[in-house]
């Protein structure tokens, strides 16, 4: 197994503020990377913008810091071109399923072997307490003073709904449950998605550590193959599940595209024959 340790930042400058739930993801992805004996040279980090867009930056590892609401399309690309490599998307709820909810959306579609790590404090905490796609309908911030009136979104009923490869929530509050969880998520060939819940305990003072312990439980006897329960048990509102909800194995992204399914040699170590690129152009002038 490989070192946590290998994957801190020495003497990182971290600008999240004390009892920041994301201080507890970064700490579970190092020991979920640690524990799958993966090294900081095999994974790639992608974040968006946003405090959990700045996750990239305290942990060892290649990273690719972009666009607000863009991770996505870059992790694909990165994935695309270096299969080799362990691919993790790591933003908030503002970022994927605000900015950047077409992009989650047709991810879900082409299904490449990348993982998603959301950090869902249901508020935008960057911009200092805007509403977030999953605010809950009534949550007062300076800016919806009389309270958010429309419908959160869901990105689990959502995923499922649009038939995804692997689907979870956690709680970053259980740190051991939640590392499992992203090791399944990582392991998994495919789109993995894990939406976790994650205090912002400045911003948000309804959704708190105290309040996600009292409002969540876990999915018992459940079977993740059954799309239908799966999605059924993701539309609950009364308490919150956690765990995974639902894995569809099948093709990936890079299985699909043409440029794979003769010359398995990822893109990167390809040469290209500048004739052919030169007959290509002038073919079409």
């Amino acid at each position: 197994m490989t070192d946590k340790k290998e994957f801190d930042v020495v003497n990182a400058d971290i600008a999240w503020c004390p009892r920041c739930g994301d201080f507890l993801i970064l700490s579970i992805i190092k020991s979920a990377l640690a524990e799958l004996n993966m090294s900081p040279e095999n994974v790639v980090l992608v974040s968006g913008i946003g405090q959990a867009g700045k996750m990239p930056q305290y942990l060892r590892s290649n990273f690719f810091n972009g666009l607000h609401g863009r991770p996505i399309p870059v992790a694909t690309a990165v994935k695309t071109s270096n299969p080799g490599l362990n691919v993790i998307v790591t933003s908030g709820d503002g970022d994927v399923y605000g900015e950047g909810g077409n992009h989650f959306i047709h991810a879900i579609r082409r299904n490449p072997n990348i993982t998603i790590l959301v950090s869902n404090n249901m508020i935008y905490g960057l911009t200092k307490g805007q509403a977030s796609p999953t605010s809950q309908r009534g949550f007062k911030t300076p800016i919806q003073t009389e309270g958010v009136i429309l419908e959160p979104f869901n990105p689990l009923s959502t995923a499922i709904a649009l038939d995804a490869s692997f689907v979870a929530r956690a709680f970053c509050g259980d740190m051991e449950k939640t590392k499992e969880i992203i090791k399944e998520a990582i392991k998994h060939k495919g789109l993995s998605i894990v939406d976790i819940f994650q205090p912002c305990v400045v911003f948000n003072k309804v959704n708190t550590y105290e309040w996600f312990k009292a409002n969540t439980y876990y999915l018992e006897n459940h079977n993740p193959k059954d799309r239908i329960e799966a999605f059924r048990r993701a539309t609950e509102t009364d308490k919150l599940p956690l765990g995974i909800f639902y894995v569809n194995n099948k093709n990936t992204f890079e299985e699909n595209i043409e440029a794979y399914k003769i010359d398995k040699k990822p893109l990167f170590m390809r040469r290209n024959d500048q004739n052919k690129i030169k007959e290509i152009i002038n073919s079409k002038f």
